[in-house]
Protein backbone atom coordinates (compact mmCIF):
# COMPACT_ATOMS: atom_id res chain seq x y z
CA UNK A 1 0.00 0.00 0.00
CA UNK A 2 1.15 3.00 -0.77
CA UNK A 3 2.54 5.13 2.31
CA UNK A 4 2.80 9.02 1.46
CA UNK A 5 -0.13 11.29 1.53
CA UNK A 6 -1.61 11.33 -2.00
CA UNK A 7 -3.45 7.82 -2.27
CA UNK A 8 -5.71 8.78 -4.87
CA UNK A 9 -3.98 6.46 -7.74
CA UNK A 10 -4.91 8.04 -10.54
CA UNK A 11 -4.19 11.11 -9.47
CA UNK A 12 -1.02 9.84 -8.62
CA UNK A 13 -0.48 8.55 -12.04
CA UNK A 14 -1.14 11.73 -13.78
CA UNK A 15 1.07 13.64 -11.71
CA UNK A 16 3.89 11.03 -12.27
CA UNK A 17 3.37 11.18 -15.81
CA UNK A 18 3.58 15.09 -16.17
CA UNK A 19 6.40 16.97 -17.70
CA UNK A 20 7.94 20.43 -17.18
CA UNK A 21 5.18 23.28 -17.68
CA UNK A 22 1.83 20.65 -17.96
CA UNK A 23 -0.76 21.34 -16.84
CA UNK A 24 -3.65 19.76 -13.92
CA UNK A 25 -6.77 21.59 -12.86
CA UNK A 26 -8.28 21.11 -9.54
CA UNK A 27 -11.70 22.62 -9.78
CA UNK A 28 -15.21 23.57 -7.70
CA UNK A 29 -17.93 21.11 -8.75
CA UNK A 30 -19.63 23.21 -11.22
CA UNK A 31 -16.90 23.44 -13.13
CA UNK A 32 -17.18 22.46 -16.59
CA UNK A 33 -14.71 19.99 -18.14
CA UNK A 34 -13.86 19.57 -21.69
CA UNK A 35 -14.64 17.08 -23.84
CA UNK A 36 -10.90 15.02 -24.53
CA UNK A 37 -9.17 15.94 -20.59
CA UNK A 38 -9.50 13.66 -18.47
CA UNK A 39 -11.56 13.79 -15.78
CA UNK A 40 -11.02 12.54 -12.60
CA UNK A 41 -14.36 12.90 -9.97
CA UNK A 42 -13.94 13.35 -6.53
CA UNK A 43 -17.00 15.23 -5.72
CA UNK A 44 -18.86 12.84 -2.93
CA UNK A 45 -21.15 15.41 -1.79
CA UNK A 46 -21.77 19.01 -1.33
CA UNK A 47 -18.41 20.54 0.20
CA UNK A 48 -16.74 17.07 0.30
CA UNK A 49 -13.73 16.91 -0.64
CA UNK A 50 -12.90 21.06 -0.69
CA UNK A 51 -11.15 22.54 -2.82
CA UNK A 52 -8.47 23.53 -0.48
CA UNK A 53 -7.78 20.01 0.86
CA UNK A 54 -7.57 18.44 -2.22
CA UNK A 55 -4.83 21.00 -3.33
CA UNK A 56 -2.72 20.93 -0.07
CA UNK A 57 -3.13 16.97 -1.03
CA UNK A 58 -2.00 17.34 -4.65
CA UNK A 59 0.71 20.00 -3.34
CA UNK A 60 2.44 16.99 -1.50
CA UNK A 61 3.13 15.49 -4.93
CA UNK A 62 3.73 18.08 -7.48
CA UNK A 63 6.36 20.46 -7.47
CA UNK A 64 4.70 23.83 -8.88
CA UNK A 65 5.89 26.88 -10.78
CA UNK A 66 3.08 28.42 -12.18
CA UNK A 67 -1.06 28.73 -10.92
CA UNK A 68 -3.43 30.05 -13.13
CA UNK A 69 -6.39 31.50 -11.25
CA UNK A 70 -9.70 33.34 -12.31
CA UNK A 71 -9.57 36.93 -11.61
CA UNK A 72 -13.07 37.03 -10.25
CA UNK A 73 -11.76 34.17 -7.63
CA UNK A 74 -10.76 37.55 -5.22
CA UNK A 75 -13.83 39.69 -6.01
CA UNK A 76 -16.51 36.68 -5.14
CA UNK A 77 -14.68 34.18 -3.38
CA UNK A 78 -12.00 36.79 -1.40
CA UNK A 79 -11.75 34.63 1.92
CA UNK A 80 -10.68 31.10 -0.15
CA UNK A 81 -8.41 33.66 -2.62
CA UNK A 82 -6.60 34.54 0.56
CA UNK A 83 -6.44 30.91 2.04
CA UNK A 84 -5.08 30.33 -1.25
CA UNK A 85 -2.53 32.97 -1.50
CA UNK A 86 -1.67 31.74 1.86
CA UNK A 87 -1.24 28.24 0.79
CA UNK A 88 0.90 29.51 -2.17
CA UNK A 89 3.27 31.54 0.21
CA UNK A 90 3.81 28.53 2.34
CA UNK A 91 4.72 26.32 -0.48
CA UNK A 92 6.88 29.12 -1.75
CA UNK A 93 9.03 28.87 1.47
CA UNK A 94 8.80 25.13 1.68
CA UNK A 95 10.24 24.30 -1.82
CA UNK A 96 12.41 27.73 -1.66
CA UNK A 97 11.58 28.18 -5.00
CA UNK A 98 8.63 31.33 -6.04
CA UNK A 99 5.08 30.31 -7.66
CA UNK A 100 4.29 32.60 -10.48
CA UNK A 101 0.60 33.57 -9.99
CA UNK A 102 -1.24 34.50 -13.24
CA UNK A 103 -5.09 35.84 -13.05
CA UNK A 104 -7.04 35.37 -16.15
CA UNK A 105 -10.76 36.03 -16.75
CA UNK A 106 -12.87 32.95 -16.03
CA UNK A 107 -14.01 32.37 -19.64
CA UNK A 108 -10.02 32.40 -20.07
CA UNK A 109 -9.57 30.09 -17.53
CA UNK A 110 -12.05 27.39 -19.06
CA UNK A 111 -10.01 27.25 -22.30
CA UNK A 112 -7.07 27.00 -20.42
CA UNK A 113 -8.44 23.84 -18.87
CA UNK A 114 -8.67 22.06 -22.30
CA UNK A 115 -4.85 22.37 -22.44
CA UNK A 116 -4.61 20.49 -18.47
CA UNK A 117 -3.70 16.60 -18.61
CA UNK A 118 -6.33 16.11 -16.17
CA UNK A 119 -9.22 18.08 -14.27
CA UNK A 120 -9.54 17.08 -10.65
CA UNK A 121 -13.42 17.70 -9.96
CA UNK A 122 -14.01 18.55 -6.21
CA UNK A 123 -17.06 18.76 -4.20
CA UNK A 124 -16.35 22.36 -3.56
CA UNK A 125 -19.15 24.55 -4.24
CA UNK A 126 -17.17 28.22 -3.44
CA UNK A 127 -17.75 30.41 -6.62
CA UNK A 128 -14.69 30.24 -8.81
CA UNK A 129 -12.83 27.83 -6.25
CA UNK A 130 -11.16 26.89 -9.40
CA UNK A 131 -6.90 26.90 -10.36
CA UNK A 132 -4.44 25.33 -12.66
CA UNK A 133 -1.16 24.27 -11.44
CA UNK A 134 1.70 24.35 -13.84
CA UNK A 135 4.49 21.37 -13.08
CA UNK A 136 7.74 22.74 -12.40
CA UNK A 137 11.38 20.64 -11.89
CA UNK A 138 13.12 19.28 -8.68
CA UNK A 139 16.34 20.60 -10.26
Amino acid sequence: MKKGKLLHSEIAYVIGKMGHTDGLTIGDCGLPIPEGVRRIDLALSKGIPGFLETLLTVLTELQVEQVILATEMEEKSPALYLQVMDVISRTEKEAGSSIEVIKVSHIEFKELTKETKAVIRTGEQTPYANMILKSGVVF
